[in-house]
């Protein structure tokens, strides 16, 4: 499995980060691609040329990259195109009402039919019922986050969780 980490903006202009994780990885024997590095179309725009050479660092020792909250900032194709991105996030706001409101439903299928003609996968945020989730889910939606799969939870809850799990 994965586990994908928050990256705060301040961290996107720092080389030397990146050999922190890369360090921390090698040292706990673990695979780069299990660990995807989330970061905001915002964030990635206080500075975007650091923040694009950060992003293919990380992509390129072998680190997923997610981008979060999609839809929700800055989101040019252009940019998009050219980012060395895994994943992206529809954001929540998308997301939740979708089942009872048809452009929000028609924004989400439009994001996972855009995310998968670039190669990528999609993770929707904030599913909060089995019905949002059926329609991801026949949409062609590759993940799912949110309160009706999890809540959020310490690291000793989730294996036990993990092992208990319809979801794993």
């Amino acid at each position: 499995f994965t586990i994908a980490v928050n990256l705060p903006p301040a961290l996107l202009t720092n080389h030397d980060f990146v050999d922190f994780v890369s360090s921390a990885v090698s040292i706990w024997d673990i695979e780069p691609s299990s660990l995807v590095l989330e970061v905001t179309e915002g964030a990635m725009m206080m500075n975007p040329k650091k923040s694009l050479e950060i992003l293919h660092e990380f992509h390129q020792r072998g680190f997923g990259v997610s981008i979060d909250d999609f839809g929700t900032g800055y989101s040019s194709l252009a940019y998009l195109k050219n980012l060395p991105a895994d994943e992206i996030k529809i954001d929540k706001s998308f997301v939740m009402n979708m089942a009872n409101d048809s452009k929000d439903e028609n924004i989400v299928k439009a994001a996972i039919d855009l995310a998968h003609t670039l190669d990528l996968k999609i993770v929707a945020e904030g599913v909060k019922d089995e019905k949002t989730l059926d329609m991801l889910t026949a949409m062609g939606c590759d993940y799912a986050q949110g309160y009706y799969i999890a809540k959020p939870m310490p690291g000793d809850d989730l294996v036990v969780w993990m092992k208990n799990s319809e979801w794993c």
